[in-house]
């Protein structure tokens, strides 16, 4: 197996990029392909300038700016490292490919680069969150802002798929995320979805809120691309933000922080959890390959997780169970 990392993506490449590489190689022995600059990316490994025998370089003269248009950077850019690295799983050098970069470029590179597959109109971005009651997965978290019911579907049968291959998840609830349980509460897009989920051959327990995205009762939830996004961005901002309340209130008084000290693998285990860095990034299916797309402030733990998520992807096939069980859900008029 092979992982391209596109080292020129994110906010702090490639220095980040290049020390999650180094950090899953050594930690997972998977082989990596960095991909971007030669020059910059050199400056950035251990003194010696050695790299490990499981990582090499595919060096390309192109990187693409965070703000930079996404259609710019296909017209334009073809030997930029994103649109580099998607070439490689299309020749199979790679298995799999891992940016920190323009969210809008990678999203669009995967779909020029590779298709989509069959019977899916547009990919989704899959997050994987942490629940009260076991992990949930929640798509779209923002490849669509826009979305029509028919697409909603797909999300749907598509993180059903995921949650049973990756998450071994047997017979997932899936749920629409609305502003309120009813039927019929939502737009208009969002009450034709409901009811096509209705008739889909899913779990399908209905309309749920904001509030169980956490509890994990619901395990697939199915949105747009502007509400995930925006439910996605909240959870990391309380999430920061607990934790830092959680320390300020430890450090109040001689009894807080003795308690501190008595529970501090608790809370060290709490933090974890709620670390969106622990859970690598976002999976986008409904490409002909695999693409795990990571937060622009990743930190190089966050690349190394997300390295780690895309050999389960791998190992697990879920990209041929999404294939299959596409093809099977459009032998049902789905």
């Amino acid at each position: 197996m092979n992982i391209a990392v596109d080292a020129m993506g994110g906010d702090h490449a490639p220095r980040v990029n290049v020390q999650g590489a180094l950090w899953a190689q050594s930690e997972l022995g998977v082989n990596l392909t960095l991909v971007g600059d030669e020059h910059l990316i050199c400056k950035e490994l251990p003194r010696d300038g050695k790299l490990d025998n499981g990582i090499k370089i595919h060096h390309c003269s192109q990187m693409v700016a965070m703000d930079e248009s996404p259609l710019k950077v296909l017209r334009q850019k073809k030997d930029a490292s994103i649109m580099v690295a998607f070439d490689l799983v299309k020749r199979g050098k790679v298995d799999a490919v891992v940016s920190a970069g323009n969210s809008g470029a990678t999203i669009g590179a995967a779909v020029l680069t590779l298709g989509r597959v069959k019977g899916v109109e547009r990919p989704a971005l899959a997050g994987i969150f942490p629940g009260a009651n076991g992990n949930v997965v929640l798509l779209d978290v923002g490849a669509n802002v826009d979305t029509k019911p028919k697409q909603l579907l797909e999300f749907g049968i598509m993180g059903d798929i995921f949650a049973r291959s990756l998450l071994n998840m047997d017979d997932p609830k899936i749920g629409i995320l609305n502003i309120g349980e009813e039927g019929s509460k939502g737009n208009e897009q969002v009450r034709i979805a409901h009811e096509l989920f209705k008739k889909a051959p899913f779990n399908f327990v209905g309309n749920v809120e904001g509030r169980d995205i956490f509890s994990g009762d619901v395990q697939v939830i199915v949105s747009d691309g502007f509400v995930g996004n925006v439910a996605l961005k909240l959870s990391e901002g309380m999430a920061e933000a607990i934790g830092f309340m959680f320390e300020r209130e430890m450090y109040r008084s001689l009894i807080s922080r003795l308690g501190f000290w008595l529970s501090r693998r608790a809370f060290i285990n709490f933090k974890r959890n709620l670390d969106y860095a622990e859970h690598g990034g976002a999976l986008l299916l409904g490409i002909k390959g695999v693409g795990i797309i990571c937060h622009g402030a990743s930190s190089p733990k966050a690349i190394k997780n997300a390295i780690r998520i895309a050999i389960n992807f791998v190992n697990n096939h879920v990209q041929e169970h999404l294939e299959e069980g596409l093809a099977t859900f459009q032998t049902k008029g789905l």
